[in-house]
């Protein structure tokens, strides 16, 4: 049964960067995403590296879905992306990344690779409606998202940090695309996971509030981790 305690920390943690929302979009966004928020905290707690392979999962859907978009709406238009696809394709690589990551920390059970099918399809299906439907709000849903993923690994570091997860080795895929050194831990892998997320946080933001007619201010992205070039790990 998840410990009391974890599942108020959780629901108690407020995100230290946050996107005050504003209209209808922003709040619809935000009330979503707070859903989610209650449903992983209730099922998983305190159990990050499981919570990490279930919504990792999920997290690498938004980019893809954004890209295909994007570059869908460039051909009919036959304008120019701003940069927007490759920024969003190397999102979800990126989040796919950490679900690879995870894996080797916290093996999946076969229950959880079930939750992973169907939570992964649904979502898929349901933000690709509302993409088509508001680009705008499904930025501003993983903006969202983002400031929730910063609040997780933040609980996670803590864990770490007071013995109740064990700090194991990083797996060698962490190492390679993060270029990590070679005695790296889980902790470091927090770390750099976490300013991962909170760059598509600031992104994501962004994104949203230019297609509110706005602009982007470049200054204010937390700033992202260095990736490995060639993300496979040499045999």
């Amino acid at each position: 049964m998840p410990s009391p305690q974890a599942l108020h920390d959780e629901r108690e943690a407020q995100p230290q960067i946050h996107h005050i929302p504003s209209g209808f979009s922003d709040h619809f966004a935000l009330g979503f995403t707070k859903l989610l928020r209650l449903t992983a905290d209730t099922f998983f707690a305190k159990r990050y590296g499981h919570r990490a392979i279930v919504l990792e999962t999920v997290a690498a859907v938004p980019g893809m879905v954004g890209a295909m978009f994007t570059h869908l709406t460039c051909l009919r238009w036959m304008r120019d992306d701003e940069g927007w696809i490759r920024t969003l394709m190397e999102e979800a690589e990126n989040e796919r990344m950490h679900l690879m990551t995870f894996i080797e920390i916290a093996k999946p059970t076969w229950f959880e690779r079930m939750v992973i099918l169907g939570v992964q399809g649904v979502f898929l299906v349901g933000f690709s409606i509302l993409y088509l439907l508001s680009s705008r709000t499904a930025h501003r849903v993983v903006g969202y998202f983002e400031e929730e993923a910063v609040i997780s690994y933040t609980m996670y570091l803590k864990e770490i940090d007071e013995g109740r997860s064990v700090n194991v080795p990083a797996p060698a895929i962490a190492k390679h695309y993060w270029q990590m050194a070679d005695d790296a831990t889980l902790r470091d892998v927090v770390l750099v996971v976490r300013a991962d997320e909170a760059h598509h946080r600031d992104v994501n933001h962004g994104f949203a509030s230019q297609l509110a007619g706005g602009t982007i201010d470049e200054t204010k992205i937390a700033p992202y981790p260095v990736h490995a070039t060639d993300i496979r790990v040499a045999a």
